[in-house]
C-alpha cells in the first residue's frame, strides 16, 4: 500500500466540513485512500447494482441506514441523493459525516454545486506521484528554486525510461502488472463506460482517433481547429471532447502566464497528458528502450514534470498555479510557478547530460527587469544536483 500525500489534508477537511468529496480519474486510489483514512466509517459503493437501486428508489431510507459517518463510493451514480444529503447535514452538520468519492468529475461537481455548495470540501486524487511511488519525500513547492540534496538514490537513478513507460496508476505497481496490457484495458473501459454511457459520445472510433491525435500533440500549443480538421469533426465537437478529456483527468491544459489574468483565460493553452504510461500507450511506444530513442521522448518527459508539479499542489489540497510563459519574440519558459509575490521559472530537458544550451531560456528570463537574482530551476534526465549559471539543477527524481 502506498502512502498518499493527500491523507492528512483529507483528515483536516473532514474535521471542518460535514461532507468531503474526493474526485479523480478511475483507478487513482480514491477508494483505498478513504477506506484507510476513515476506518470507522461505514462503507457502501454505488457501483453495486443493488446498492444503487436502493439509493435511487428510496434515498431517505438509504441514508437512514447509516448509524454513524459513512463513505459513499461513486456517489454520482445516484445523482438525486445529493439533495437528500443536503437536507441531512442541514439538520446535523457535524464534521466528517459523509465522505463521497467519484471518478466522473463532470457529473459529481455538477451535483455538488447544485446541492452541497458551502457544505462540502472538494479534494482531488491523481495517480501516484514519484514520491508516493518510491516512498521518498519530494521537495515541497516552496523549496523549488533552491539547491537540494535529492533523496532518491540507488535503484531510482537509472530507471527514467522504465518509470515513464509504466506510468503512475497504483494497480500497475501494486500488482506488478504489465503496463501496456493494463493501460489498454483501462483505456477501453474509459471509452465504454465514461465516454459512451455517461457522456453519450456515439462515435467511439472517431473519439479514439481524436485522443491519439491529442497524444501526438502533447507538449504543444492547443490548436483546436487543426485537431478538428485532422480528425474530421467540427470545431465545436473538438472543443467539447477536449473538455471531456480534461474533466476525466486524462489531460491537463496548461495556461500561458500573463500579468493580466483575463489574457491567461483567452490565450491558447498547452496540452499535456497527466500520466506518461497512458501517453506512451496512445503513442504506441512498445518498450522503455523504444522510448529512449522515440521522437516524443522530450514531450513525454515534459508531461512527467508538469504532472509532478501539479500533483505536488493538488495532493496538498492546493490549487496548482503552474503556467508556461512565452513572449512576442518566441522566447519561452516550459513552466512558470506563481507563488503570489514570487515567480519560479523551470525548464525540463530529458537529456542525461547537462548542455550549455539547456540554460538559454532561463538566462533570457533572468536578464528581464527584476529577475536577475530570482530563483530558477532546470530539471533534467540525469542524477546529479548542483547549481549552474544562477539556476538550481535538479535530477528527474527530485520533485
Amino acid at each position: 500500500m502506498f502512502h498518499r500525500l493527500l491523507a492528512p489534508f483529507l483528515r483536516k477537511a473532514a474535521s471542518r466540513y460535514p461532507v468531503v468529496t474526493v474526485t479523480g480519474p478511475r483507478q487513482s486510489g480514491k477508494t483505498t485512500l478513504v477506506k484507510t483514512t476513515f476506518k470507522s466509517h461505514e462503507y457502501v459503493s454505488l457501483e453495486l447494482p443493488d446498492q444503487r437501486r436502493m439509493a435511487l428508489e428510496d434515498p431517505r431510507g438509504f441514508l437512514r441506514r447509516f448509524k454513524g459517518p459513512a463513505i459513499i463510493d461513486e456517489a454520482q451514480r445516484a445523482p438525486e441523493i445529493f439533495s437528500y444529503i443536503q437536507a441531512n447535514v442541514d439538520e446535523d452538520a457535524r464534521p466528517g459525516r459523509f465522505i463521497l468519492t467519484g471518478s466522473q468529475n463532470f457529473l459529481l461537481l455538477q451535483n455538488i454545486s447544485q446541492s452541497l455548495a458551502g457544505r462540502c470540501a472538494i479534494l482531488h486524487l491523481l495517480p501516484l506521484s514519484l514520491g508516493e511511488l518510491s516512498g521518498a519525500s519530494a521537495a515541497p513547492p516552496e523549496a523549488w528554486g533552491r539547491p537540494i540534496s535529492p533523496r532518491r538514490r540507488g535503484t531510482w537513478r537509472k530507471k527514467l525510461a522504465k518509470t515513464l513507460f509504466a506510468g503512475f496508476y497504483p494497480r500497475i505497481h501494486d500488482q506488478k502488472l504489465p503496463p501496456q496490457e493494463w493501460l489498454a484495458n483501462y483505456y477501453q473501459t474509459y471509452l465504454e463506460r465514461d465516454v459512451r454511457n455517461v457522456l453519450q459520445v456515439g462515435d467511439l472510433e472517431t473519439f479514439g482517433r481524436f485522443v491519439r491525435l491529442c497524444a501526438g500533440r502533447s507538449g504543444q500549443i492547443l490548436n483546436l481547429s487543426g485537431l478538428a480538421s485532422d480528425c474530421g469533426v467540427t470545431h465545436t465537437t473538438a472543443k467539447r471532447w477536449i473538455s471531456v478529456l480534461e474533466a476525466s483527468f486524462l489531460i491537463l491544459l496548461l495556461r500561458p502566464y500573463h500579468n493580466n489574468f483575463g489574457k491567461r483565460l483567452i490565450k491558447n493553452p498547452k496540452l499535456y497528458f497527466l500520466d506518461t504510461g497512458l501517453l506512451c500507450y496512445l503513442l504506441r511506444v512498445g518498450s522503455p528502450e523504444e522510448l529512449n530513442s522515440h521522437a516524443a521522448r522530450g514531450a513525454v518527459f515534459e508531461s512527467f514534470i508538469v504532472s509532478e508539479l501539479v500533483k505536488n499542489f493538488i495532493h496538498r489540497g492546493q490549487k496548482p498555479e503552474v503556467y508556461f510563459w512565452r513572449d512576442s519574440k518566441g522566447h519561452e519558459i516550459d513552466f512558470l510557478i506563481d507563488f503570489g509575490g514570487r515567480l519560479v521559472p523551470m525548464e525540463a530537458k530529458s537529456g542525461e547530460t547537462v548542455a550549455a544550451d539547456f540554460f538559454n531560456s532561463l538566462n533570457y528570463w533572468k536578464a528581464l527587469p527584476g529577475q536577475k537574482d530570482a530563483p530558477a530551476v532546470l530539471v533534467y534526465g540525469g542524477d546529479a544536483a548542483f547549481t549552474h549559471a544562477g539556476a538550481a539543477v535538479y535530477p528527474w527524481f527530485a520533485l
